[in-house]
């Protein structure tokens, strides 16, 4: 027989938010049934670590990625520092996020880009990739990401930035993550940039609660709407369900770190 498809990958989902997080088993378990594995908890404030450890220590699939979210930068400090550095031993934390630049938020540039930096430079020290957020700073961030010669990669989530300048990131080691956007009527941009990506560049979020996909835009976004973001992706690049499936999944496999390796067991 061959072996089972790998299962899908959510690489960005605030699980430990409300509403999700009271009904977490429910959701969780919704999600396998369409299909998803694991999914990757960010962090968004810098007390937000133990929080989102416990999820991973109660739920099979539920990794980590600790960290300080730039609309939280004003309170990012040394024992903001120490803290996340505590965290990032721990083996169920494959990431450090959701780092970066956002200038649509009230922190100052100075604020965030000092936060980003300290981030990196955990990361880097602890041989991590980041999940990477950024609104309107894209040429900065990828800047920082030069200048602070961050080895480790990662993944961009929630995408919104040009052709030219997601190659750029992955010239520098990341992959371009896609969530409910793509699928939203009248998604141009994102849409040309999942055409011109090569197939190991593409990953998969839904960002729930947030940016639920079509035709559910405006609700709460659920863990087990990934399928819709999968089929907008297999139907853009040609692939069926499974395909997406299998590229995306062993894309954040590789990207995280982590073995290929499908549900039995078998290596990828």
């Amino acid at each position: 027989m061959p072996p089972e498809p790998l299962s899908a990958f959510d690489t960005h989902v605030h699980l430990d938010c409300p509403p999700l997080a009271a009904q977490l088993e429910y959701e969780l378990a919704a999600a396998r049934r369409a299909g998803v594995g694991n999914w990757l908890v960010p962090g968004v404030r810098p007390g937000d670590g133990p929080r989102v450890l416990a999820l991973t220590a109660r739920h099979a699939g539920v990794l980590a990625a600790p960290g300080c979210h730039p609309l939280a930068a004003d309170d990012w400090d040394a024992a903001a520092r120490q803290q996340l550095a505590a965290c990032l031993d721990h083996p169920a934390v494959v990431a450090v996020g959701e780092i970066g630049l956002d200038a649509l938020l009230p922190a100052s540039p100075e604020r965030q880009e000092a936060a980003f930096r300290d981030q990196l430079q955990l990361a880097a020290a602890a041989c991590l990739p980041v999940l990477l957020h950024c609104r309107r700073r894209q040429g900065r961030l990828l800047a920082i990401l030069r200048e602070e010669r961050f080895p480790c990669g990662g993944i961009l989530h929630g995408y919104s930035g040009s052709v030219e300048t997601a190659r750029q990131a992955l010239d520098l080691g990341f992959v371009i993550g896609f969530g409910g956007v793509l699928t939203w009527p009248g998604a141009i941009r994102p849409e040309a940039v999942l055409r011109a990506l090569p197939a190991e560049a593409i990953v998969l979020e839904t960002d729930a609660p947030d940016q639920a996909p079509h035709p559910h835009r405006g609700e709460v976004n659920r863990p087990a709407w990934l399928p819709l973001v999968a089929d907008r992706v297999a139907a853009i690049r040609g692939w069926d369900r499974a395909q997406t499936w299998r590229i995306t999944t062993t894309n954040a496999r590789r990207v995280l770190q982590l073995p290929l390796t499908d549900p039995q067991g078998q290596t990828s």
